[in-house]
This record gives structure tokens, sequence and C-alpha cells, in this order.
């Protein structure tokens, strides 16, 4: 048990036919704590994310929230505080930057988003507070000159600051990451780094990426998987320094010693 923590995983196990894809996996993710997920291909990040999104059901275990279990399913996932970003962007090609952003407040608007993109009666009060907060998560991850273009027109790092810009947008107490860092070039992964920090100062993040640099740099703890166990877990030098870790990614001999 960890008192207080925003996120916990207990003894999760899920299994498909006869793979087990998580065996036993416990994580706890305190208040304004980034997480990370690393692991080698097949691991079972993916898998992990998917439990706490609810699109997989584990065999056994429970996950926590806050310190209570919920019914967890995606579309019950706003109203737990919960947010995730895709490995892809995901934006509605249709819709503007700030149009999408507004996608992801509908929880908090009564006469929801259509209402108030089709200005239907009754939406104007919150069209008003969708847009605000939508421009303010824009803002939040520098991209609110990019409000009223089109994602196609956008290049790929903006786009994925949109896409951060709508999981915020609802104000979640936990944040998932999946493969954050993907597509970027340096210059971006630098100001990625500096927002993940950023977002930390309010909320909780689970981040899985394989970019070894940015999750060094950017986690408080990290908990390494391969073949669904959870085989090390602590600060980044401690998991860099484990000979576990760097048998799981280079095949090494677990007696010998290196840094992932």
């Amino acid at each position: 048990m960890n008192p207080g923590s925003v996120l916990e995983v207990r003894d999760v196990t899920v299994r498909f036919g006869g793979l087990t894809a998580l065996d036993a996996v416990s994580l706890a993710v305190p208040p304004r704590h980034v997480k990370g997920v690393i692991g080698p291909n097949g691991a079972g990040k993916t898998t992990l994310l998917n439990v706490l999104c609810g699109f997989i059901r584990p065999d056994e275990g429970e996950v926590l929230l806050r310190g209570r279990r919920h019914d967890i399913r995606p579309h019950r996932l706003a109203g737990l505080g919960v947010a995730r970003t895709l490995q892809g962007v995901g934006l509605y090609q249709g819709l503007s930057a700030l149009e999408n952003v507004m996608m992801g407040a509908t929880s908090r608007a009564s006469a929801g988003f259509w209402s108030a993109l089709l200005a239907l009666p009754r939406s104007g009060r919150d069209e008003r507070r969708l847009r605000e907060a939508a421009v303010a998560a824009l803002d939040r991850v520098g991209a609110a000159d990019a409000a009223g273009a089109m994602p196609g027109a956008l290049p790929y790092g903006m786009r994925k600051r949109i896409a951060l810009a709508r999981a915020l947008v609802a104000k979640p107490a936990l944040l998932l990451l999946d493969e954050p860092a993907s597509g970027l070039d340096e210059a971006e992964l630098a100001e990625l780094s500096a927002l993940i920090r950023d977002l930390a100062a309010e909320e909780s993040l689970v981040v899985v990426e394989h970019h070894m640099d940015l999750m060094m740099s950017v986690c408080d703890s990290i908990t390494v998987l391969d073949f669904g166990k959870v085989i090390a877990s602590g600060t980044p030098r401690e998991v860099q320094g484990d000979p576990a870790v760097t048998a799981a990614y280079l095949g090494a001999d677990p007696g010998g010693s290196g840094a992932c």
C-alpha cells in the first residue's frame, strides 16, 4: 500500500491465451511525479498502458486511482482524472488545432463539443469555456500560434504538441504519455524534456518511451519490464546501473557490468 499515490498498480497479471503479457506487475506514482516505464520490444509496456486506460481488463490484480478502486473504462477516463496521448498524434484533419483541443475538454462542458461547435441553443456559455480552456492548453505547450491552423499544414512536432494539449485541457491528475518522443528531432526532444518537467509541477505522469536519454533526464523513477515482469525499479541512476537491465537490453550476462 502506498498512501497518497495518484496511481497504484498491484500485482496486475494479463494473459492472452497461453501468453502472459504482464506477470504480477506492481508500481506506484506519487503526486507530481514522473514515472518512466521502459523495456525491450514485447516487454509489456503498451499492455500496461492499456490496462491503465481500461482497454484491457487484468486477469489478476487491481489498479487504484488516489487510493480507490474504480471501474476503469476508456469513456470514463476523463471523469476519473486520467488522460492519455497516443503513439501517433491522432488529430482530426477536418478540425483546426483549437477545435481538436476542444474535443478533449468536452467532459467539462454540459452541452458538449458538437453543440458548442455548431452553435446550438444553450451552448454559448460552454463554447466560451471550451475555447478558453483550449487556448490555455495550447499556450501551455507552446502551440498557441497554431490555434487556427489545420493539422495537415503543421510540422509533426507541432502536431504532437497539439495532441498533448488535447490531453491536458481536461486538467487530468494523471497523464499517460505513450512514446511522446517518437518522430522528434534533437531540438524538439530538448523542448519535450523541459515541458514534461514543467507538467510535473501540477500533474503526475507515466511515460512509456524508448529514448533513454530523455527518460534518464525527466523521470523521477523508472520501472523496467521484460517479458511482462518487473526486473528493476528505482531512480534513473539506479536502473541504469542494474545488471538485469543491461542483460534485458543487450543480452549481456546479468552478472557482468554495464549500463543501458
